[in-house]
């Protein structure tokens, strides 16, 4: 196999085409963000099966890891039943969003456990793998190591608490976990102690020539490729590959309590994919993976993992004798309406609270007019998402055949004509011969080019039969020809639309094909007008997005996100006197979804149902929120006004006799009169975040 990507023609031979994206994390659900890669990749299998090439589309879940077993522990399962049940979600949710995996697998598999052993083991009879003895933080409590992303401490260049143990979230420094100030155990919140263990590197650096050559030979987009000069400027270190038991992965053949970091045998977890595919289809894993393969090899991913695939894998892959990929095509991330995705606004939105509300061809739609061929991030404006889809699918696609679909049925027992005039036939070879230039862009990941110059001939449709006017024509006499060609070109126009935009919005355009009575999607098949073919009754294949879906779904996303962290606020927020040291702990990441804000007690009044609640109306900045806490016994209504204090404000709202309770107050003390609400320092405002 050629180290240059092979150029593409779109009317090519069949070509044998491998596509992945990366592996979702068994430890937590599918969201929007994901769904932007998935989206992408599965757009271009679609696409290039149905150029009539062999094309398989693989993934599986990345289930090895210290976060995964920590996980089972607190739910007291074991992170085989944790991982399977993921895997079944994850499913799921792909199969909502008709995500078409030829094979969807797992890295901890035998196939991944082999494969992943015989590279190791290539690469360290070849000299690429070294030990060395390194100082490591170790939670004295749990009697275990600890990776970077499980230490938190004060950042050593800008001195921002509350940092992980490999870099600094507010000024970007990247350090050694030792380096950090004041660390404590994420796991445990004990000070962690530094103990020497031994190491195994993969010597990245004895391909360092390799990877020059090969980051810059096109498999790559040019910013990447660029931005990994970098690192060849300070030099390539050696990569850490191992980690010390406890720890959920694949034991390192030839030795004992160690294991493959969940990094080596993510990306391996392609080619398990594959190999489990293999058995089942026929095909054959040398032809794809083998260094001599003339197949195609491509990875779809996000832009932050990129290091691992640009350059670990690549380089993994050649120490290993397989071949390297193809290309590996980068993407940026999701915001919506134009900001991160925020639990507390509910735009943080999961696949399955998408799905609840909203059909996921709206979805792929969207995503597929924003993105391109670049890394940059794309923006789910929620008002402009609804107005897209209304005017482009509905508006536009869909009315040609509504429009049309009636008069064949009732004028022409269901048959389209079979013949029509020069001019129609130039109307229709217009769109037909738009084929290979947006074929070209599918190609290319130009989708949101594609889908313009598709909603480009779109509105060509609708101005044809505005112009020919099949409602009047059917009301005059002698017109039956104009008429019947008119509605036959408008349908036969629609069939090349869903043509085009079947890699897109599949289930719509199945939908399509029963209406069309065809069998099949075939990109070719444009060139061929629909004559004398009878079509079945219209039915509708798309409703309008009406902004009430739109808002239910962020309402249910704020009362999801909340109900998943009221159990952790209302554990967190107990009075001292009443801590459980057995009680069952939680992980970061369930307190993380946490949101506490700096709350201005505008207002307190007594509860004369209840003896112990006080009614609160606290300004968090952005809105009021009414609270009902029990402090009646520490405190008098008169006392709290104009007092900060701190509350949980994505706390599902509780409904109570006496109104609507829509967050916590934070109190701690025995109870009584010893009963303090918290205050935060002077000088905070409402509405602030607290860390």
């Amino acid at each position: 196999m050629s180290d240059t990507v092979r150029e593409q023609t779109t009317n090519s031979s069949p070509r044998k085409i491998l596509i992945t994206s990366a592996l979702p994390y068994a430890n937590g659900p599918i969201h929007l963000g994901h769904l932007v890669e998935y989206i992408q990749t599965d757009i271009w299998a679609r696409f290039q099966k149905m150029r009539g090439h062999q094309c398989t589309y693989v993934c599986a879940d990345d289930a090895h890891g210290t976060p995964i077993m920590l996980r089972a522990q607190s739910e007291g399962i074991t992170p085989e039943t944790l991982i399977e049940r993921s895997s079944k979600e994850h499913q799921a949710d792909f199969a909502g969003f008709h995500i078409g995996f030829d094979h969807y697998h797992s890295t901890n598999s035998p196939e991944n456990e082999e494969l992943a052993g015989y590279i190791y083991t290539q690469l360290k009879e070849k000299g690429h793998i070294s030990r060395k003895t390194i100082k490591q933080f170790y939670d004295p409590q749990k009697e275990m190591f600890l990776p970077d992303r499980f230490i938190k401490g004060t950042c050593p260049k800008c001195k921002a608490d509350d940092q992980y143990g490999d870099n600094c979230e507010v000024c970007g420094a990247t350090y050694s976990p030792t380096e950090l100030l004041n660390p404590k155990s994420v796991v445990s919140g004990a000070t962690p102690v530094e103990k020497e263990t031994d190491h195994l590197f993969f010597e990245l650096a004895h391909f360092e020539e390799m990877l020059k050559n090969w980051t810059h030979q096109g498999h790559l987009q040019s910013q990447i490729a660029n931005k990994l000069d970098e690192w060849f400027e300070s030099g390539l270190r050696g990569w850490d590959i191992s980690r010390d038991a406890p720890y959920f992965g694949f034991q390192i053949p030839g030795e004992k309590d160690k294991y493959f970091y969940v990094w080596l045998d993510a990306p391996v977890g392609y080619m398990a994919s594959f190999k489990a595919y293999c058995e089942k289809s026929g095909l054959h894993f040398d032809d794809y993976w083998a260094a001599d393969s003339e197949a195609e090899l491509y990875h779809f991913i996000g832009k932050d993992i990129i290091y691992f695939h640009a350059l670990f894998w690549p380089a993994m892959l050649a120490g290993a004798g397989f071949r390297t990929p193809d290309a590996i095509y980068a993407h940026g991330f999701l915001t919506v309406d134009g900001q991160k995705m925020s639990k507390s606004r509910g735009t943080f939105i999961m696949a399955k609270t998408y799905l609840d509300h909203l059909n996921p061809e709206y979805l792929r739609y969207y995503f597929a007019a924003k993105l391109t061929s670049r890394i940059d991030d794309i923006d789910l404006n929620l008002e402009d998402f609804a107005q897209r889809v209304n005017s482009d699918l509905v508006g536009k696609v869909v009315n040609i055949a509504s429009r049309c679909a009636g008069f064949v049925v009732k004028k022409f027992d269901g048959k389209l004509a079979t013949s029509w005039t020069a001019e129609a036939q130039s109307i229709y070879d217009g769109f037909a011969n738009e084929a290979e230039m947006i074929a070209e862009l599918y190609e290319k990941r130009e989708y949101g080019q594609a889908m313009r110059e598709i909603m480009a001939l779109a509105d060509r449709a609708n101005e044809y039969i505005a112009e020919t006017a099949p409602w009047v024509l059917a009301k005059e006499e002698g017109k039956e020809k104009e008429l019947h060609e008119s509605v036959s070109v408008g349908i036969n126009l629609f069939r090349i639309l869903m043509t085009y935009l079947a890699p897109v919005i599949p289930d719509t355009a199945n939908k399509a094909k029963q209406f069309l009575n065809l069998s099949e999607w075939h990109w070719s098949d444009v060139a061929t007008p629909l004559m004398g073919h009878e079509i079945n009754k219209f039915k509708a294949l798309l409703t309008r997005v009406e902004m009430e879906q739109i808002e239910k779904m962020v309402d249910d996303s704020k009362q999801t996100l909340a109900a998943a962290s009221s159990d952790a606020a209302l554990q967190a927020s107990k009075p001292a006197a009443d801590f459980d040291p057995l009680a069952e702990e939680i992980t970061i990441d369930d307190f993380a979804k946490i949101d506490l804000r700096v709350a201005k007690i505008i207002n307190a009044e007594t509860v004369p149902e209840a003896n112990k609640l006080l009614k609160l109306t606290l300004d968090i900045g952005f809105e009021k929120r009414q609270v009902f806490a029990g402090i009646k016994s520490a405190y008098e209504p008169e006392q709290l006004i104009g007092k900060m204090t701190v509350m949980v404000a994505n706390l599902k709202p509780r409904k109570m006799r006496f109104g609507l309770s829509e967050g916590m107050v934070l109190a701690a003390g025995p109870g009584g009169k010893d009963l303090f609400v918290l205050s935060p320092d002077e000088g905070a405002q409402p509405g602030m975040r607290v860390k």
